[in-house]
């Protein structure tokens, strides 16, 4: 509840000075005064804001006539301005982008994940760093194929073998699996996360925290369960791979194991 009446005079035409004008930077949260849609600002173009609730609802507003509430004042949004960037350019994990970069003829070692949103992540935020270091990624498919996969690679001094584990913790059966790696030129490193959907910072998606799904249900059907969205995993997928831009969007217990892989296969044998 706000004091008074926010709405009060005639605040679709004020004076000058009278309302303020606010930039509809990304995650800042607004009202819009006629409907009471409440939500984060995901986009913003010469015309128009996208808001995203709560729960993932989405609504296009006029940047004007529109008037907004922000902590139950009265706004007017308006288009960021364009800010020109100064010093290197630096690609999605931080490191320093390659300007006019054409991908480096791929090594014979291989970086490899359990499965297809394990690779997708780590190109969005590594792919810069892979192609300028001529490294592809591939999935396992299921961490119970790793034996084979690594008695087919052959991997030797030069053609190494880096693997990245979902749930790799003490007891668990992805750490009897890669206990079974004794190659000196593989290394196989792991997060404690259950799925690679949780390396995602929950502040991310603006939820509290990654809900605990119970025994015995399918890991991602009980989260979508739980956070309330009316999607499939593959859709709920997009909606969180769309919300990663950077490193700085990630866990660092991701974060340093990958970075760990690419430095295990791209060193001078």
């Amino acid at each position: 509840m706000y004091e008074g009446d926010v709405l009060a005079g005639n605040w679709r035409r004020p004076g000058k000075g009278k309302i303020p004008k606010v930039p509809a930077e990304p995650d800042l949260v607004v009202e819009d005064a006629d409907s009471g849609f409440c939500g984060a600002v995901v986009a913003c173009d010469k015309e128009a804001v996208t808001l995203e609730d709560r729960f993932g609802k989405r609504r296009l507003f006029p940047l004007a006539p529109a008037a907004f509430l922000l902590d139950g004042r009265p706004v007017t949004l308006v288009r960021p301005t364009a800010t020109t960037p100064t010093g290197p350019r630096r690609s999605a994990s931080g490191s320093i982008a390659v300007e006019g970069l054409r991908a480096r003829v791929a090594r014979q070692s291989r970086i490899y994940v359990e499965g297809v949103h394990d690779a997708a992540l780590v190109e969005k935020i590594w792919g810069h760093d892979l192609r300028a270091e001529g490294v592809v990624v591939e999935y396992l498919e299921g961490v119970d194929h790793l034996p084979a996969i690594v008695d087919e690679f052959g991997p030797e001094p030069g053609r190494r073998l880096g693997v990245l584990v979902d749930h790799l913790v003490p007891g668990s059966k992805e750490s009897r699996i890669a206990a079974e790696i004794t190659s000196p030129d593989v290394l196989v490193v792991g997060h404690p996360f259950v799925d690679i959907w949780q390396a995602v910072k929950p502040s991310v998606l603006r939820i509290p925290a990654w809900p605990d799904v119970p025994r015995g249900v399918p890991w991602k059907e009980g989260v979508i369960a739980a956070l309330g969205w009316r999607m499939e995993p593959a859709e709920a997928w997009r909606r969180i791979l769309g919300a990663v831009s950077t490193y700085t969007d990630l866990e660092p217990a991701l974060l340093g194991r990958v970075e760990e892989l690419i430095d295990f296969v791209t060193e001078a044998p």
